[in-house]
């Protein structure tokens, strides 16, 4: 019979692994008929996986490079610098700039002198019959020339008052700020991506080094049972449950080794490493208490700071001047051309002449068309509105979600921390129990277990605690300058 202590210390360890699973979403391994409970392997928080999508440009890169044929050192810090190098997402999002930079350029061009050249050189022969003239005049030839005509000529305008043009580039600005910030927020997505998948490899060595230690403890369990059958002091049913519980954990290894190649490959392709490049983690991020942030501090800085509410505010004054724009089709403008140029026979026998001409042009009827531009910008006002707004609550909401799992993450790693030691204490006592022979290796085996699961239990409260640490960076708009910080990377 287990005793009161034992029993307290096996409640005590299924009570952390079942509140783990419970506050942390986790990806089961596939695991063979045999197994006795099922390794939990520590996945993207939902929250991580929602902001990136399963098929997310952030989840990219463009590969830059050859392999170098030797397995190359990486610490979280350089792949951050990479991943924010090369990242698809990043790369995409300075493209957006750029065309917003351009559209810019269009609606200035709109406002600013078009001046162009020409120079021609004309000889014509003219038949005056052709162009119905008769001239009356005995003598007077019907065919004309042919004569010759040069001319070297610039010609300038410009709209000195356009209203509609002038608030379309205030919009185009606007734009272009919007864009500014969206390429900023893209980058801190792009920290979230790299982070995420670095912690996930973490996690996954961390996890085949505590298989492996699991591995070597059913290997010499099965030893012990396997002499003791010999001797005639144990049943044969402890020997093929050692065996049992040994080949469980080396499947468990398997696994494990194949989740880590797996999300190597997926960090490589975050970050851009050339394909087939082999490298090793140098950082093992451990557990670092978060000190001096405040919720408070965290929600103001955060509407300060968040790149994509910056972005959005901007959006919504540049749909405020594309309404003004729109209702500015109706008023009038002002254009003027200027054309000077040297013209003649020829440029040693030719004079001057200049043209200049000022207008005023006046809408009158334009049927509905302004009226529908009018009501189109000011429905796309509406939304950008809307958005904004929520999106603020959203920034509130990220910013108190992240600290709770932030909070709850830092209380799971000490249950975690302290329920590994329990289960160890167990595993022991139930080792000397058995070589002692007061009872077979049930115990041994579930004891084994109840590691097995501590150890995942704290791997996985470790990852999300850390990733809790990017996302709270994230929230409040500071990623790419505080998660280096937060996690420990040079």
């Amino acid at each position: 019979m287990l005793s009161i202590r034992q029993l307290i210390l096996r409640v005590s360890a299924a009570s952390a692994v079942i509140c783990l699973t419970a506050a942390t979403p986790r990806l089961l391994l596939a695991q063979n008929a045999t197994a006795l409970a099922p390794v939990v392997i520590p996945t993207s928080p939902v929250s991580v996986s929602g902001e990136l999508g399963t098929q997310s440009q952030y989840l990219g890169s463009v590969p830059t490079g050859k392999p170098t044929g030797t397995v190359i050192p990486l610490s979280l810090s350089d792949a951050l610098d990479r991943g924010l190098k090369y990242n698809l997402g990043a790369i995409e999002s300075d493209i957006r700039t750029r065309t917003a930079r351009a559209e810019r350029l269009k609606s200035l061009s709109d406002l600013l002198p078009n001046v162009n050249a020409a120079i021609s050189q004309t000889a014509e022969q003219v038949n005056l019959r052709a162009l119905g003239l008769k001239i009356p005049v005995p003598g007077f030839p019907v065919v004309v020339g042919p004569f010759g005509v040069e001319d070297a000529r610039a010609y300038w305008s410009q709209r000195i008052f356009d209203w509609n043009a002038v608030q379309k580039l205030r919009a185009s600005q606007k734009n272009l700020q919007a864009s500014n910030y969206s390429y900023k927020d893209s980058r801190d997505l792009v920290v979230l991506a790299v982070a995420n998948a670095y912690l996930q490899l973490v996690a996954d060595q961390a996890t085949i080094e505590s298989q492996k230690a699991q591995l070597e403890t059913s290997r010499a369990l099965y030893q012990r049972a396997q002499d003791q059958t010999r001797a005639g002091v144990a049943a044969r049913i402890d020997e093929l449950r050692a065996d049992v519980e040994l080949q469980t954990q080396h499947q468990r290894l398997i696994a494990a080794q194949d989740q880590s190649a797996k999300d190597a490959l997926s960090l490589a392709r975050t970050i851009g490493l050339p394909p087939g490049q082999e490298f090793m983690l140098t950082d093992s991020v451990p557990y670092s208490p978060l000190q001096g942030v405040i919720l408070e501090q965290a929600l103001q800085q955060a509407y300060v700071s968040r790149p994509d509410y910056l972005s959005a505010q901007l959006s919504v004054q540049a749909a405020e001047y594309s309404r003004r724009a729109s209702k500015a089709e109706n008023y009038p403008s002002i254009s003027s051309q200027v054309d000077y140029g040297d013209i003649g026979p020829n440029f040693a026998n030719s004079h001057g002449t200049v043209t200049a001409t000022a207008s005023l042009n006046i809408p009158i009827f334009q049927g509905t068309r302004v009226r529908g531009d009018v009501l189109e910008a000011d429905a796309t006002l509406q939304q950008r509105r809307a958005e904004m707004e929520d999106l603020r609550g959203r920034i509130d909401q990220d910013v108190r979600s992240a600290f709770l799992d932030l909070d709850a993450a830092a209380e799971l790693v000490n249950v975690a921390a302290h329920n590994k030691d329990l289960a160890r204490e167990t595993l022991s006592e139930a080792q000397d129990r058995f070589a002692s022979g007061v009872t077979d290796n049930i115990e041994v085996v579930q004891a084994q277990e109840s590691v097995s699961a501590a150890d995942q239990a704290y791997i996985s409260s470790l990852y999300t605690y850390n990733i809790a640490k990017v996302q709270l960076a994230r929230a409040t708009g500071i990623a790419e300058q505080a998660v280096k910080a937060y996690l420990g990377g040079q």
